[in-house]
């Protein structure tokens, strides 16, 4: 197999949004799955996924998610295809690390992020927050996230533009000189400004010693 191409696309920076978190349900006592323990309270499903849904296996080779190790047998869990998702229970929140890998062609390092696991209503009021748990409704806690492939590789860069959707390039290069340009326009501004200034309090100075003299 060639190697891949690790030549660097300058001056372009590609971003690519992705939403990782969880949902909780709260357990039903009279209705307990089978085999769940007894102390038990919640299931939960920990995830990464496209925005609505959109495809990243083409950029994102590999997932990973380490739970907690005290509570959990093999806590490490590596997903290489979709859905990215660890589904579990128990009854306490904790830390989970989540680990991206990218497609060789990137020539990225792997992406650490950490999400901590919400059981637990924890906004609006008291009334609301127990009205909810009463109801058992799920509870739900995610995040979104922009992953930014600075300089690409011009493997990945074709990966990135051809694949997907909702898909964002800029040139990055391009805009910071548009926006020197523009700060540069506007000291010039300033500076002329100020010079007018000077000039016409110089000549306003000028005339008021005139008018001394020829008192």
């Amino acid at each position: 197999m060639p190697p891949p191409n690790t030549k660097r696309v300058k001056g372009i920076s590609i971003f690519r949004p992705i939403v990782y978190g969880n949902i909780a349900y709260p357990v039903d006592p009279s209705d307990r799955p089978r085999g769940m323990p007894a102390d038990h309270t919640h299931s939960w499903t920990i995830s990464v996924a496209g925005v609505d849904g959109a495809d990243i296996t083409h950029f994102i080779k590999k997932v990973q998610f380490r739970l907690h190790a005290d509570t959990y047998a093999n806590p490490t869990r590596t997903f290489e295809h979709p859905p990215f998702e660890v589904t579990e229970s128990g009854w306490g929140e904790f830390e989970i690390q989540i680990k991206l890998f990218f497609h060789p062609e990137s020539n990225e390092k792997p992406l650490t992020l950490f999400h901590y696991l919400k059981l637990h209503p924890y906004l609006g009021d008291e009334s609301a927050m127990e009205l909810a748990r009463s109801q058992r409704e799920p509870v739900t806690s995610y995040i979104y996230e922009e992953l930014v492939f600075n300089e690409p590789t011009e493997a990945m860069f074709d990966i990135l533009t051809s694949n997907g959707s909702g898909e964002f390039v800029v040139e990055a290069e391009a805009l910071e000189l548009d926006r020197l340009g523009e700060g540069l326009r506007i000291v010039h501004e300033q500076i002329q400004s100020v010079r007018e200034k000077l000039a016409q309090r110089e000549q306003d100075v000028s005339e008021m010693r005139k008018a001394l003299e020829m008192m």
